[in-house]
């Protein structure tokens, strides 16, 4: 008799074990499980499940493609969502008395996202970020964020990160031979590479608040020069 041993935190173990199952499973808890989340894989999972849907002869589990991106997309909107859910029915005491410092990271950046670019903007970007993705859901149903608006924007979010990594890696499996012998520097790509659509537009909104900071600083000088009150003044000396 075997016994059959699953890391939850090791993608090639859940696949090996579950197949398209363990994506639904993990990109559900990895996408608003607090006490989980942090600690599951979520693109290292994506995207080698792609690159195992594209068959040949390489080791591992033979997947499917349309059973992984359903799996992924079903598990990332239902996680999202539930998560927000969460957040909004008591998520905001048990965020407030964290000790986690990785939670609270998290948290502050997810809080901060939501101030700086606004809703959807920030929950769109937020699924593509890592440590983002597991907080941001249950950060913004503890912030009032609006049911529907929250919907509308995680499920956009969810498909275009899910589907585009599950893409991505079948493709790359398809085209390039043994591509599995190159996953780990690949893969670490594709998470440093999660971080350019926000720092695309952090550097964007830094450059709208310096025009918006240049356009108004000649208004105030102009009115400051031709204050009537500062020739009005009889106190002033000439």
């Amino acid at each position: 008799m075997t016994t059959l041993a699953v890391n939850p935190t090791d993608s090639a173990s859940v696949l090996a074990a579950f197949g398209a199952l363990g994506v639904l499973l993990v990109t559900f808890a990895e996408s608003g499980l607090l006490v989980f989340g942090f600690f599951l894989p979520g693109d290292t999972l994506l995207f080698p499940a792609g690159v195992l849907c594209a068959g040949g002869d390489r080791p591992g589990p033979h997947l499917t493609l349309w059973q992984v991106m359903v799996c992924a997309a079903v598990g990332a909107i239902a996680g999202a969502q539930v998560g927000f859910l969460i957040g909004r029915h008591g998520g905001a005491a048990f965020l407030a008395r964290t000790d986690n410092p990785r939670l609270e990271k998290g948290l502050a950046r997810a809080e901060e996202m939501l101030a700086r670019y606004g809703y959807g903007k920030a929950i769109v970007i937020g699924r593509f970020v890592p440590l983002v993705r597991s907080v941001l859901s249950p950060a913004a149903g503890a912030l009032g964020v609006p049911v529907r608006v929250f919907t509308f924007w995680q499920v956009i979010g969810a498909l275009a990160w899910s589907q585009s990594l599950v893409l991505a890696g079948y493709a790359l499996g398809a085209a390039v031979p043994h591509v599995e012998r190159y996953l780990l520097p690949v893969v670490a790509l594709i998470v440093v590479g999660s971080f350019v659509p926000l720092l695309i537009e952090h550097r964007r909104s830094r450059r709208e608040r310096r025009d918006r900071g240049t356009d108004e600083d000649p208004d105030r000088d102009r009115d400051q020069d031709s204050d009537p009150d500062q020739d009005l003044d009889p106190d002033r000396e000439p």
